[in-house]
Parts: C-alpha cells; structure tokens; sequence
C-alpha cells in the first residue's frame, strides 16, 4: 500500500441500509492521488451515464486527501463529489473547520453513498463500518440547531483518542432547493453546486464521524521538517499579513479599485458605498476575532460580533467577500451589519450566499421589469430576507427561485439578463475586467467558479495583464494544474502563494514517496481533468456550454470595459491546445 492513503472505500446503500468496505488498488491512487482524483475516478466509473441529480442512483462521495491529519499547515479540508443538481454536471465542494480530521479518522480514502433511505435519517460512520439512526424529530430543524442536536445524541466518543465531528443540512436542502449546502462546525459550508440537495434527497438530515485511524507517512522527518519551513516562510507572507489582518472581506477594495465589483445585478463595476461594506468597516463597526481552522496559521476566518443596531449581539463567521460581493455589490446593501444578517439567514438555512445574493438581484431587476408582480427593490434588506426565506421554504415566488436562475430565467422570459455559466451564478469577479476569469467561469468543471484556478490573483497582483489575450491561456493551465494536485492532496486554497510547484512536490514525496518531479505532477493533474472531463461530456456537455452570459459581451462597464466573444473563443481555442483536447467534446480524450 502507498503510504498517505488507507485503501479502503466505504460503499452504502441507503436504499437497504447495508454497506461494504471494498479495497483500493495502489494503480488508482498512482494515478489519481485522493481528494478530487480518487472522488473523480468513482463518481465516473459508479454513477450512471444522464442520471437525474435527485436520483436515488446519483452519487454522494465524501473524500479527504494524503495530507488530511498530518502536520502540513492548511490540510484540514475535505471534499464532497457528486453530479449537480443545480447544473446537471461535475459537482465538486470544499469545506474546513474541525471535522475534516473526524471525517479522516474513520481510514477511508473515500466514503459513496448511494440509494434513499426510507425516512429521515442521520449516518453514524465508524471506521468498521456504518449505523442508521432515525432523524424524523430532528427534520425540519435549522442548521446550527440539527449539528447540536446530532452531536449531543450521537456524538459519544468509543475512547478518548477518538475524533468526533458531523456535517449536516438545513431546511433548504430538506425542500431540495437546488443550491443547498452542507455545512459543519456552524459556518464551514461546501457551498457552490447543491451537495446539500443531494444530501437532502436522500433523506439524510446529517452525518456523524467517528474514529482513531490516521494515515501512514512515507518520512515523518521531512514532513515535520517541511511543516517548519513553511511557517518560518509564511510568517513574512505579504498575502499571510492580509489574510489574517483582514480576511477576504480585503478584498471589497481591490475590487473597488479595479472597478471589477459586479454591482447592480452586474449592471456596474464598481459600489461608491463600498467602504460601508469594506473590511475595514467589519472591524470597526463589529468586534472581530481572527479565527483558524486546525492545521492552519492564517486565521481567515473572522469571528464576527455585531455591536449595535437591529442585530446587536448576531453572532457568525464572516461575513467573507463572497457574500459581501453577493448581498453588498449585487443587491446594492450598504451595512455590513445588514449582510452579516443575511448571511446568518443562508446559514440556518442551509443556502449558498453567492448564488442566494444573485437570485435577489435578479429578482430586483424582474420586479423592475414588471416581468413579476412583488414588492423588492435595491437595498431593501427586509425583502430580501423576507425573500431568502420564501427561497428556503419554497414559498410563493420562492419556489421558482428555488430551481436556480436558468430555472427562474426560462419562467420569467428574462433569459438575456441572467448571468451565470451551466447554470452556477458568477462570483465577485467581473470577466469584463479581468478576461482571464472568463476564461476560468468558461471552463471550470463546476460551472462558473473563480476556485479552480484562482486566476483572479495573477490579473490583480501584476502577474500578467488582465487585457492580454495571447499566451493567457498557457499561464492558466499552469494555475489551475497546481490547484488539481491542491484539491486532490485537498489543501486550503490560501497556501496558494506559499506552495509553489517544488514545494507540492516535495510535499507529495514526503507523505506518500511518490515522485515530486513537476512534470510528473503535470501527468497526474491531466488524468485528473480529464477523467472529470469525460464525466461532463457523458452528462452531455456542449461548446455553448463553455461560454459566458451573452450579456456580459454586448454590455460595456461605464469605464469602457468589455470582453468580445472572440475574446473568449481564442483562450479557449489555446486552452483546449494545451490540455491536449483537438476534440474537446469527444468522449474518447
């Protein structure tokens, strides 16, 4: 066996409450790695060619990676793998927290669940197997509510040793609202593409890990020995400096300054009340405390306290540039005190922000459109809430809403206004200025995402420029290349700057002894994208797929911004050239 990994998969099936622990062979994790790779590999071979999302059939994979419970600084992450019901394609999400380590303490390399249970139900997994536990009293209950309940009820520890965590869902997900998530420790959510529906339509409220497994290292000595190096390293990080001063919420004046920040329902690139919603004045108007997942000394996260106002005394995490983007720039919101309030209602309700904030937004410009009847417009905070609530519960105009924008587009006949690609919503990042990220939303796996590839950092920090369009291609691969091997060693995106190709390289030695070399890192993130390439064209993948909103190309930004569709084409056009695709929707790659 190769050493990081387990070998072991724990199938389930929920359908007849019965499981199986299969063995790995070492070939599949000398090609794939774990994380993304091993999850990909599977949701390929097990999941049935054009399943429904909410079929009992679809795939649910939990995986963590090699380096989950080592000492490696930002590998408390794990992964969630299935088809989405929010695009019909790969669906991929990423959450931290404590609970990666409980999830990797059971000495699975993956976890797949399939079928539907026959009431609602919370998955007890052990590393010798699983338990079911009724859920019915518990059905219904918002997120924070559900994880106390679960871990008070199912939490107990079979020895001190022993780690504990659960992951569960919220009222949306329970009504199958297409862009639910999975959420742990109150505020870590794998966020984007709907899990949490998934989760839902198989009837399961929650699941609880438990066990005392841990991975077996190729040379202890040199990873300790890393693990001081890139703290001694990250300690003088600029990015470090910013991250832990600031959060992401920094981000809402780069983007500003840019004048990259979607705003008015991407109408505008630029919010002139952004410092309202700045980090700057989450820190003065809020008591904020730095905050850190396990194995992690950037501390991102910003434990948030509202000090005065209607919600005195809110408690949450965040709220983070996303939401920020989401509520503030697109619905136009100018208190950072009001987007924590909202973003604590997406939270209990088990509700991805970036997608929640841009169905408000889109529903501001229906209302103003007369294309619905209903009372909302910009910067109405309690109609928004009042509508997020009616999202949740699928309630009234909620209902369609709740089938994502492609869904409330068609209804409305507003289809030239939605913006988004294979129906994910953009996030904070306006592809008019930054033409690389149009290339990234085009081409993500997911849908439109600014995580696959981060290619929103070398656009802002100089590294190549946001206008160019020959050449773009080659650095893009190269990123989003690193960031595979980052999601199949499943590492936080935010070591990005301190974990260039030699050190992934060296990181992967010193767990699994595997060769480090970069063009054999190269090779494993081919296989990785292509296998999940394959995945999406067998789910019916075409070239207008991989496109960005027609809106986005005929209207200019008021600083004279655009990207031409021709733009695009030719990226793409490098791209497909580099990843080796003359074919690129030819199931054969």
């Amino acid at each position: 066996m190769v050493d990081g990994f387990y070998g072991r998969l724990l199938k389930i099936d929920l359908t007849n409450k019965k499981y199986s622990i299969v063995p790995i062979k070492d070939e599949i994790f000398l090609k794939y790695l774990g994380g993304k790779g091993l999850a990909s590999y599977f949701l390929y071979k097990l999941n049935p060619g054009g399943v429904d999302p909410l079929s009992p059939a679809n795939c649910l994979i939990f995986a963590t990676g090699p380096v989950t419970g080592s000492i490696i600084w930002g590998s408390c992450r794990y992964g969630v793998f299935t088809k989405s019901p929010q695009t019909g394609f790969y669906s991929e999400s990423y959450a931290g927290g404590k609970v990666p380590e409980a999830i990797d303490s059971t000495g699975f390399d993956a976890i797949v669940i399939t079928g539907k249970i026959d009431r609602p139900s919370v998955l007890e997994i052990h590393p010798k197997g699983a338990v079911f536990h009724d859920a019915r009293d518990i059905w219904g209950l918002d997120t924070f509510e559900t994880e106390d309940t679960v871990n008070k009820l199912f939490g107990q520890k079979a020895q001190d040793k022993d780690k504990c965590g659960s992951v569960v869902i919220g009222p949306a997900a329970e009504n199958l609202v297409r862009f639910a998530v999975i959420q742990n420790n109150y505020w870590h959510s794998a966020g984007r593409t709907g899990v949490g529906t998934v989760m839902g339509s198989k009837k399961l409220k929650a699941i609880i890990f438990k066990g005392d497994k841990r991975r077996s290292l190729f040379d202890k000595e040199k990873v300790i020995k890393l693990s001081k190096q890139i703290a001694l390293e990250g300690k003088d990080s600029p990015s470090v400096r910013t991250y832990k001063s600031w959060g992401t919420p920094s981000m809402v004046k780069i983007m500003n300054k840019a004048k990259a920040f979607p705003t008015k329902y991407w109408s505008e690139g630029f919010y002139d009340k952004w410092p309202n919603i700045s980090a700057e004045a989450l820190h003065k108007q809020c008591s904020v405390k730095p905050h850190a997942c396990p194995k992690c000394f950037i501390a991102c996260g910003r434990r948030t306290t509202v000090l005065n106002g209607r919600h005195a005394g809110l408690k949450l995490e965040g709220p983070e540039y996303e939401t920020i983007y989401a509520f503030g720039g697109i619905c136009m919101i100018d208190s950072i005190e009001e987007i924590a309030y909202l973003n604590d209602i997406c939270d209990r309700m088990g509700m991805d922000t970036i997608t929640a904030g841009n169905l408000c937004g889109f529903t501001i410009e229906a209302a103003r459109n007369k294309k619905i009847d209903f009372k909302i417009d910009y910067g109405d905070v309690d109609a928004i809430a009042d509508l997020l609530e009616k999202i949740a519960k699928r309630k009234d105009i909620g209902d369609i809403l709740a089938g994502g924008i492609r869904h409330a587009a068609k209804e409305w006949d507003m289809e030239d206004i939605a913006v988004h690609v294979k129906g994910l919503d953009l996030p904070g990042y306006d592809p008019r200025v930054l033409k690389g990220c149009g290339l990234a939303f085009a081409t993500s796996d997911r849908g439109a995402c600014h995580l696959r590839a981060t290619f929103h950092n070398p656009e802002l920090t100089g590294l190549i420029d946001p206008e160019i369009i020959q050449g773009k291609a080659k650095l893009f691969v190269d990123f989003e290349d690193r960031l595979t091997l980052f999601d199949a060693l499943i590492l936080c995106r935010f070591y990005r700057d301190l974990y260039p190709w030699k050190r992934i390289g060296q990181i992967i030695n010193a767990i699994t002894g595997l060769n480090g070399d970069k063009t054999c890192l190269q090779k494993s993130a081919a296989e990785i994208s292509n296998i999940v390439r394959k995945f999406n064209i067998r789910e019916g993948l075409k070239p207008e797929d991989e496109n960005l909103p027609q809106r986005l190309y005929k209207e200019l930004l008021k600083t004279g911004h655009s990207i031409k569709e021709k733009e695009l084409k030719a990226m793409l056009k490098d791209y497909y050239n580099i990843r080796g695709w003359d074919k690129p929707y030819s199931r054969s790659l």
